[in-house]
């Protein structure tokens, strides 16, 4: 296991032809950090499958705009614009299904352009399906909160190409770790990674797994291998995909039981196939002793 934590560059590295965008935006013009210096003040989490920053608004899409998992466009730009909007009120954000940097994002790491034009001084890109030039699939995380550690972790699965992100941050007086992930379509390839992540996170004391599921969430608390681990859901949960017409909870944050979800909301903001889940996690109160 990887154990690190990558911090973003203030001047920007993209080919400003690739992205003319990014010579023009930087840190120091973002938003100013949302982190409380209370120790116990409620940390906002995003969780969003951005698809390489491609807008859906209809399943025949998938067919007549398929052609953008492969090659560029200017729309996918604005699109990431719109991204790193959303993205710039959180403390810390994971991301599924980005580009590292290949032709079809004009050779522009993702998740970097985000940290910077959302104001984010630490990123990381996890690279799960590296295709050289054609496509850098993966994962990605952003944070305004200085990691104490970070592991990239590979899923096991019947297909490779899935991983986790685990990044290690100061919280309550504590570690608190977070787990970003994105699991396969095959519920027996689901079992597999959900078992390992069960068993990386069954000794952390305070744990939040959020991320694209693609499982429903009475499976993941019932009858997976997360079902011991006594993690607590929202009150509520909301369907996130399809993003034009929402039917299915796919994606979802779960956090350990000496933390509790605050505030959750499925944001309605269509520029991905998915929609993206909001939350504010804190500690919970321990009772005075009597």
């Amino acid at each position: 296991m990887i154990s690190w934590a990558r911090r973003a560059e203030r001047a920007s590295v993209v080919d400003p032809v690739a992205n003319p965008l990014m010579t023009a935006r930087n840190t120091d013009s973002a938003p100013a950090s949302t982190v409380s210096t209370d120790a116990h003040a409620p940390l906002k989490l995003l969780s969003f499958n951005i698809q390489v920053g491609i807008k859906t608004s209809a399943y025949r899409h998938y067919f007549t705009k398929g052609w953008k998992h492969v090659l560029p466009h200017e729309s996918r730009v604005k699109n990431l614009n719109r991204i790193a909007e959303l993205v710039s009120g959180f403390d810390v954000v994971g991301l599924q299904e980005i580009d590292g940097g290949s032709i079809r994002s004009g050779f522009v790491n993702q998740v970097e352009f985000l940290s910077h034009a959302a104001g984010f001084p630490y990123w990381y890109a996890q690279t799960n399906r590296d295709l050289g030039p054609l496509a850098q699939h993966g994962n990605g995380l952003l944070t305004r909160i200085e990691p104490e550690g970070l592991e990239d972790h590979k899923l096991p699965g019947m297909i490779p190409g899935r991983g986790a992100v685990f990044v290690r941050l100061p919280y309550a007086g504590d570690e608190l770790v977070i787990v970003m992930l994105h699991l396969s379509l095959g519920k027996q390839s689901r079992e597999k990674q959900l078992a390992y992540v069960a068993e990386q996170v069954s000794h952390e004391r305070q744990v939040i797994l959020m991320g694209d599921m693609n499982t429903p969430m009475h499976e993941l608390l019932d009858s997976s291998p997360l079902k011991d681990l006594n993690l607590q859901p929202a009150e509520t949960v909301d369907p996130t995909y399809p993003a034009w017409q929402p039917a299915m909870a796919l994606d979802h944050v779960l956090v350990s039981s000496n933390l509790e979800i605050k505030n959750y909301d499925v944001l309605n903001c269509r520029i991905s196939d998915h929609l993206p889940i909001a939350v504010e996690v804190a500690a919970r109160e321990v009772p005075a002793l009597q």
